[in-house]
């Protein structure tokens, strides 16, 4: 969420950046719901004010004589009625901004490049030789069922977009899984952390998924009484909340990591990747996570974005690095960088990671702070994350990139010790 004094002093402002996302800021109704807010908190200020100076009339009249009940029913009339009214208008009022406060997107980064979608992203960096053969390359999907994927099993099991794998390629799926965890944190000094797969309404309202994206989550209603759980979209929103309303005493940076299993309606996404691996209702996913005090974020970003670079390199598979223009930039994001992994079967990059500053956004929704040493004060965590990777993307990378003309795939040689010393798998 924003800081309103920020919107108040900065209108203009707030507006043309948020502008750059295709986000239309509606300052009329902004500046109404707080205009409203002010008044009520006044009245009611006013009302509690007028209420103690009556307190000390009370008194002089008791004094003179006068029982207590005729002192009060003379001196404060309806004021504890008004009060009530009061301090309830300001409460709806504060709700209302609130809930607009809400469904305001971050302002991005001044360098977060201007355009509609994704063809308007800025390639950054390009890593690795595109591989040449020698004979037809498949997809992954033609490569992968003859070594245990099946789409098939999947689909009878839980319908379309989901996938079974059996065997040596349900084994390099979990190699894959592994050697990122250890990379992660033998490496890169992240935490291990396990998470629940559940989470509450709060905590998608704290990472910004709620209550703008509920289309694109799974809903379990009523999971617990008359709650609501969400299966999660993404490792990022259970980790991020473990923050939630807390003041953190230690040492900055906190670094985590995590594998979860991710679940996504893909609402809006019809037609979209509909054969394979690439959008599926349920993928795994390493994210990597960080909390950090605001001097440190730009940097951490660079820091992070490359962690998950490591991974690629580490297996040699050619990617490019892109920042996201303001049309394609996610919801809560100050700035993003994807790394996008170049796929032979269908001779393009594609995504594999979003590595994303959030600056103070989150925290703010959340109420995630630490305690400043110098000041001895609480501020406002900044928070990132990124894929680090999505292992589903992961395995079509290998997949694709690894194949081999009689049908078989190549083991890359960092997942060989995860593989038992496996080389080559075929069918």
């Amino acid at each position: 969420m924003l800081d309103i004094k920020t919107i108040r002093d900065n209108l203009d402002q707030v507006k043309g950046a948020l502008a750059k996302k295709g986000f239309r800021l509606d300052v009329e109704a902004f500046q109404a719901m707080d205009e409203r807010r002010k008044v009520a908190l006044t009245r009611a200020q006013a009302l509690q004010a007028e209420k103690k100076k009556a307190s000390k009339q009370i008194g002089a009249l008791i004094g003179q004589g006068m029982s207590p009940e005729d002192a009060k029913a003379q001196v404060m009339g309806g004021i504890d009625s008004d009060i009530s009214m009061a301090q309830a208008e300001a409460k709806e009022a504060e709700a209302a901004l609130n809930d607009f406060l809400m469904g305001v997107p971050n302002v991005p980064d001044e360098a977060v490049p201007f355009g509609d979608d994704e063809d308007n992203n800025v390639e950054v960096s390009v890593w690795g030789e595109i591989p040449a053969y020698d004979f037809e390359v498949k997809d992954h999907v033609d490569v992968a069922e003859p070594l245990g994927m099946s789409f098939d099993a999947g689909a009878t099991v839980a319908g379309s977009r989901f996938v079974a794998m059996s065997g040596k390629i349900a084994r390099l799926h979990r190699a894959i899984t592994q050697f990122m965890l250890d990379t992660h944190i033998e490496e890169h000094g992240y935490e291990e952390t396990y998470v629940p797969y559940l989470v509450n309404k709060d905590a998608l309202k704290g990472t910004g998924q709620l209550p703008k994206f509920e289309e694109d989550l799974f809903r379990i209603p009523e999971a617990q009484g008359d709650k609501d759980l969400y299966l999660i979209p993404t490792a990022e929103v259970p980790v991020t909340n473990l923050m939630r309303e807390t003041v953190f005493d230690g040492e900055l940076p906190i670094k985590k990591v995590a594998h979860t299993p991710c679940f996504r309606s893909e609402a809006g996404s019809y037609g979209r990747d509909t054969r394979g691996m690439i959008r599926q209702h349920k993928f795994d996913k390493v994210e990597l996570v960080q909390f950090v005090n605001a001097e440190e974020s730009e940097a951490t970003l660079e820091q992070l974005t490359g962690h998950a670079e490591t991974i690629l390199q580490k297996l040699n598979l050619p990617y490019r690095k892109v920042i996201l223009c303001g049309g394609d930039l996610g919801f809560s994001a100050a700035k993003t960088y994807d790394l996008e992994v170049w796929l032979p079967g269908q001779a393009k990059y594609r995504e594999i990671s979003s590595c994303s500053n959030f600056r103070d956004y989150q925290a703010r929704r959340m109420q995630a702070r630490w305690r400043n040493p110098e000041t001895g004060k609480p501020e406002l965590l900044h928070t990132l994350n990124g894929s680090g990777l999505a292992v589903g993307r992961c395995l079509v990378a290998v997949l694709e990139n690894y194949q081999q003309a009689d049908g078989s795939v190549v083991v890359p040689e960092v997942l060989r010790g995860y593989m038992s010393g496996l080389e080559v798998i075929s069918a």
